[in-house]
């Protein structure tokens, strides 16, 4: 930064009293939307950035974050809260900072490309509700999809930023495809296109420092508006990679407060701060301001949401996002597929097919909803392909993107996976090379209507709009026409100090209080027996007490053992019949004393079809769920004839649609779910018969 920079330490102030920089870096606080994102899995509430949010108005943001991304999705499928109550709340609050909202685009908010009807009407009311900073984006970094959002920024008088996704296919900023004339260009279209500034989004943590100078260099000299860094930490390069963006003259960088930074969130504000004071960059922030301010978050606020940090490493960094170039939110996500399917040992095969995915959907960069599509497909061809064909089970997004429906990806498509995805796609074969929204119709009013006496104003139509299966869910919990979950209720500081203290017992050994008994001895006429629960058994001793033999132990053997018959006990010593009984214990039984002179078979349980885990042929053909996830709808109901191959049920996974085919013909004699229910994986979703 040279020689200019340097300060004498005695004379800086911590406070606001020192001297203005020349140039201070403008920085925009991440905190309360992409940290909690990151680190929280979105499931910050309102509720906890009211406490801070009159405080943070005071520090000198340029902007704060506080909408958009997974915030929309999460806040009224998860938190049982209204989105757009949130920026009108948090707008009260933030009078001098402007707030700035990420913008998928012609996505929205949402995973897949809406009708311009819908897009105009979208940003008109987060324009009106109180957002002032638009950070769009799209994950194909085509700009085609910025059109119908911008002309409504722009009419609202807000401020319009064009983000080019970073991403790389080569270890470091370069190649045929993501090299700096690729960004260049890129960054000038936006310019071209209007933007207030242009922003390097970097969502997985890849760039290095020395292409972070490079890049801002050569837009600082491309373009005259304002340029902005957004990396995440994951790999432990953003903060170096911010500060070598300093010293190539960036405008604005992105941070956390230091309770919601690091890992695979951002870099912590308060070094910058503390690094950059006294410099021409100075960030002119109050260094005991922001001390007071994490307090809260660290007393407060992050006890509530702990338990969803992934502390199962050492490290807070994790260098293989340079390997396999995977997002934390999308690793997170493919990490819960794969749980959810008993297969997270299969994870490094999931890393090394994503590259190979890759490449066949067209390079795009691992942005949302892009590394949502590559991810589960991924995650699909590891666990149901074979070595005679791949792409046995393809998404409806990965089918979409193949038709164009998404834009134009930066390399084209594999012709094979292309023909393949589009085979009998219902709006034909022949992929588009129009802008997406082009060939879509309008949504608004058929979304009206579809939500009439439910939906009370347009904000409540848009939910639905964007979210028709969980949005309408809400739009019952909000109006009480159902009641929410217990899952989706707020989690209070009560709730921790007494989850802390069961864990502080369970480390002690005092969570459960065993009452002392004592064992009387074994006598000489102790018999054992082996009782069969599912596929365990078990070693019981009964000796006779007063003519009524009584369980007095049970062992677990370290061996299984092949299914034996126990001997049919009598009152007596007289043993006159050796008829083999089936002895028969309830699962979840706590009492294992025999009261009765003989054991009796049990009857034979009644099992749920939807938990079922073999269906007999007398009883019909099930389509179980091959992964967890949510029906968004049946194409069939009981009653109708299917072919096998055709299409029965619609199951989301990981924000992904699934089309299930019939696994043969018949008529499908039952359905075992309904819209907007969650399955597990293995569940029974109908019978075929």
């Amino acid at each position: 930064m040279g020689d200019h920079n340097k300060v004498e330490i005695t004379k800086i102030d911590y406070g606001k009293n020192r001297p203005k920089a020349k140039n201070p870096i403008k920085i925009m606080d991440l905190s309360l939307r992409d940290g909690h994102q990151s680190l929280f899995a979105t499931r910050g509430r309102t509720e906890d950035m009211i406490p801070v949010a009159e405080m943070m108005d005071e520090v000198g943001f340029w902007a704060v974050e506080t909408w958009g991304g997974a915030t929309f999705d999460t806040m009224h499928r998860f938190l049982n809260e209204d989105p757009w109550e949130r920026i009108r709340t948090l707008k009260r609050y933030f009078k001098k900072t402007p707030m700035s909202m990420l913008l998928r685009a012609q996505n929205l908010v949402g995973y897949r490309n809406y009708a311009d009807d819908v897009a105009k009407e979208f940003v008109d009311r987060a324009a009106a509700n109180g957002i002032d900073v638009f950070r769009t984006f799209d994950a194909l970094n085509d700009f085609r999809n910025f059109e119908t959002v911008v002309s409504v920024i722009k009419k609202c008088g807000k401020h319009f930023q064009g983000c080019m996704c970073f991403s790389i296919t080569e270890p470091r900023m370069g190649g045929d495809v993501y090299n700096l004339k690729y960004y260049v260009n890129k960054a000038k279209d936006l310019e071209r296109m209007g933007a207030d500034s242009v922003c390097i989004k970097d969502m997985a943590g890849m760039i290095a420092p020395y292409d972070a100078y490079s890049i801002v260099k050569e837009l600082k000299a491309a373009v005259s508006v304002p340029v902005h860094l957004h990396s995440h930490f994951t790999s432990g390069m953003a903060d170096m990679a911010h500060l070598k963006a300093i010293e190539a003259g960036v405008d604005i960088v992105d941070t956390c407060l230091s309770p919601m930074a690091y890992r695979t969130s951002h870099p912590a504000v308060e070094p910058f701060v503390m690094t950059l004071m006294g410099t021409n960059r100075d960030t002119g922030f109050d260094i005991k301001l922001l001390a007071d301010i994490n307090k809260i978050f660290e007393k407060d606020i992050i006890p509530k949401y702990r338990h969803l940090l992934d502390d199962t490493k050492l490290s807070i960094i994790d260098i293989n996002v340079l390997l396999h170039q995977t997002p934390g939110g999308m690793l997170s996500n493919l990490v819960n597929q794969l749980k959810g399917m008993n297969a997270l040992d299969r994870i490094e095969e999931v890393y090394e097919e994503l590259p190979k995915v890759r490449k066949e959907l067209g390079q795009v960069p691992l942005v949302t909803p892009t590394s949502q599509i590559v991810g589960v497909q991924t995650v699909n061809n590891v666990l149901f392909d074979d070595e005679k064909e791949r792409y046995k089970m393809i998404t409806g997004q990965v089918k979409d993107l193949c038709y164009g429906l998404y834009g134009r990806t930066p390399v084209p498509i594999d012709p094979e996976v292309k023909v393949k995805s589009l085979k009998g796609y219902p709006r034909g074969e022949d992929p588009i090379t129009c802008k997406p929204a082009d060939v879509l119709e309008p949504e608004l009013e058929k979304a009206k209507k579809d939500v009439e006496g439910l939906a009370k104003d347009i904000d409540d139509v848009l939910i639905y709009a964007l979210y028709p299966v969980t949005g309408k869910r809400f739009l019952k919990w909000k109006y009480g026409k159902e009641q929410p979950p217990a899952e989706v209720r707020p989690k209070t500081m009560e709730h921790v100090k007494a989850e802390q203290e069961l864990i502080k017992k369970a480390l002690e050994g005092k969570l459960i209080e065993k009452p002392q008994k004592e064992v009387p001895p074994k006598g000489e006429c102790l018999r054992k027996f082996n009782v069969f629960v599912d596929d365990e058994y078990f070693e019981v001793g009964v000796e006779e007490q007063g003519g009524v033999p009584v369980a007095r132990y049970i062992q677990q053997p370290l061996a299984a053992a092949h299914p034996v018959y126990a001997p049919q006990p009598l009152a007596a010593v007289h043993e006159t019949s050796k008829a083999p009984v089936e002895v028969s214990v309830p699962k979840a039984a706590a009492d294992f004393s025999l009261q009765r002179p003989a054991v009796q078979k049990a009857p034979k349980p009644v099992v749920k079809s939807s938990e079922s885990s073999s269906v007999s042929g007398a009883e019909g053909i099930p389509l179980k769920a091959p992964m967890p996830g949510m029906i968004i709808k049946y194409e069939k109901v009981a009653g109708d004839t299917v072919n096998k191959g055709e299409t029965i049920v619609i199951l989301e996974a990981m924000k992904m649609e699934n089309a299930l085919p019939a696994p043969a013909s018949g008529t499908i004699k039952s359905v075992n779910f309904k819209t907007g229910d969650s399955v597990a994986n293995g569940n029974v979703l109908c019978i075929i018969e």
